[in-house]
């Protein structure tokens, strides 16, 4: 019996035509009614109903046919895993991410290349419009960005969390301590924001909105570094998701307190939508949800944030 036997199996119970089914499989149609009748003859029972054309499956046929579908199916499975085993222990993955997700990307990043010690791996900041163009044209494989401006058509995304806006001081500054700010509080504060280039501003900007005021917005800037630099002077505030956050703007001189309500905003992987994506790709993309970036964030802001009386 070999494999080529299922195969004809299969495609004559898809294509219901000898001819048809020969076609499908790069064979003469004599090669492959010879390839069944040997098949018939190894099994000793009678497979096909023939007359001038096929005529279907027998009841025994039909056992073999889902027999032979399931072991197709297993043998597709095994080609998979050798060539994930291949491929992923090392591989190459490219990473788009929006600035506002850079805290998260680095999670993502980090538990790649643990479970994946070889891999390589290039990391982006980009807008939500070029990680798409970057996504179709294939010089990224994954993204990490704002799902609602994406055509489920042509890309796939997975939630992964929602963001948590924070109000960031410096000690300098001499804010009150308190557990937390309204979006009216701290729209009356000189503000460092995200430029109008990015979806994090609008999102910021809806907020301020829904609670009824304008913010008092002194610089704009699409850097965090500069961000970081602005506020840590003292002369202005910030407000950033904790996705956006690096280890030095946790550190001692920038106070990080939430702002109620949370204006929360779905984050999402995305990739382009294809039959078959690389190994590398589908391996990252399925270890993702498995990370819990939610609850590791949230950690993040408990660990941070002045404590509730």
């Amino acid at each position: 019996m070999f494999v080529r036997q299922l195969h004809y199996l299969v495609a004559l119970a898809e294509h219901k035509h000898f001819a048809h089914a020969a076609e499908a499989c790069w064979v003469s149609q004599p090669a492959l009614s010879a390839g069944i009748r040997q098949l018939e003859r190894e099994l000793g029972i009678m497979i096909i109903l023939r007359d001038r054309r096929f005529q279907g499956f027998t009841p025994e046929g039909e056992r073999v046919l889902a027999w032979a579908r399931q072991t197709l199916a297993s043998l597709e499975g095994l080609r998979q895993e050798a060539a994930l085993a291949q491929v992923v222990a090392g591989g190459h993955l490219a990473i788009g991410t929006v600035p506002s997700a850079l805290r998260a990307v680095s999670m993502l990043a980090s538990e790649y290349r643990r479970a994946i010690p070889k891999l390589t791996l290039e990391v982006f900041s980009l807008s939500t419009r070029d990680i798409l163009q970057r996504l179709k044209n294939k010089e990224v494989h994954l993204g990490l960005a704002y799902a609602e401006r994406c055509d489920p058509d042509a890309y796939e995304s997975m939630v992964l969390y929602s963001e948590r806006f924070v109000l960031l001081s410096s000690d300098k500054a001499g804010l009150p301590t308190k557990p937390s700010y309204s979006w009216a509080e701290a729209a009356r504060l000189p503000l460092c924001l995200f430029n109008h280039e990015m979806q994090n501003r609008k999102i910021v900007d809806a907020a301020f909105g829904h609670a009824g005021v304008v913010p008092n917005v002194m610089v704009e800037t699409n850097t965090l570094s500069v961000m970081y630099e602005e506020v840590l002077m003292g002369q202005v505030c910030s407000i950033a998701p904790v996705s956006a956050l690096p280890d030095y703007f946790l550190a001692s001189g920038i106070s990080i307190r939430p702002i109620e309500p949370q204006q929360l905003s779905p984050m999402s992987l995305l990739r382009l939508r294809e039959e078959a994506p690389p190994a590398v790709v589908k391996a990252a993309w399925d270890m993702a949800p498995l990370m819990d970036l939610q609850g590791r964030l949230d950690g993040v802001l408990e660990a941070v944030a002045p404590p509730r009386h």
